[in-house]
């Protein structure tokens, strides 16, 4: 009786699993395979020649270095589009770091009568094709980036990136426009957002080589 017992038992058991399986629903896989893609490694010669090629300077940075020396400013500044411009002057030092890869300028003056000092930093990213500035100063905490192009027919370059906007907590865009006058004179010309949204020209700096 005691084995009966425990074989009507385990019939049971058998049972209903066997019941429960029949009720399990299979849920359908209706995920995409994912495609695999095929990653084509460079060969070591390819890999060392791009890094040659970026790292080597070229056309381009034989051309700032050229503005090497002392330059006085003569800056001409609008609030805002339609404001009366103040003007002040300033000194900038050019000089190329790094094995002539970058060029490096420190503005010094006064700004509203306040001791400023800015540095610049001007290279050509071989990889990229484009010229790349960076801008810091004593008067913010922010580093400004601008990226352009040079067009040799008017001897200007325009260079172009979004800068953070303490007053309003966005990003807004600015440009930088240097137009070679000659070898010893440039005008540079910056243009900023205003509050309407509208682009005005904010800045024209007039910088001559000091003789």
């Amino acid at each position: 009786m005691k084995f009966k017992s425990i074989t009507l038992a385990l019939a049971i058991t058998c049972f209903i699993s066997c019941k429960k399986e029949e009720t399990k629903t299979e849920t359908p896989n209706t995920e995409t395979p994912k495609e695999e893609v095929a990653v084509t490694i460079p060969d070591s010669a390819t890999i060392a020649k791009a890094w040659q090629d970026y790292a080597t300077p070229g056309e381009q940075h034989k051309m700032l270095a050229k503005d090497s020396g002392v330059w006085e400013e003569e800056m001409t500044f609008w609030e805002h589009a339609g404001a009366e411009p103040s003007k002040m002057t300033m000194t900038a030092e050019s000089k190329m770091i790094f094995d002539g890869k970058y060029q490096e300028t420190t503005h010094k003056g006064d700004f509203y009568e306040m001791p400023f000092e800015g540095k610049s930093t001007l290279g050509y990213n071989n990889a990229e094709g484009k010229f790349i500035s960076t801008w810091i100063d004593n008067m913010s905490t922010g580093i400004s980036v601008l990226k352009g192009t040079y067009d040799p027919t008017t001897k200007t370059y325009t260079m172009s990136g979004e800068v953070f906007d303490p007053v309003t907590k966005k990003l807004k865009t600015s440009k930088e426009i240097v137009t070679i006058i000659d070898d010893n004179t440039q005008k540079m010309e910056m243009y900023d957002i205003g509050f309407d949204g509208k682009e005005f020209k904010n800045m024209e700096i007039i910088m001559k080589r000091k003789k």
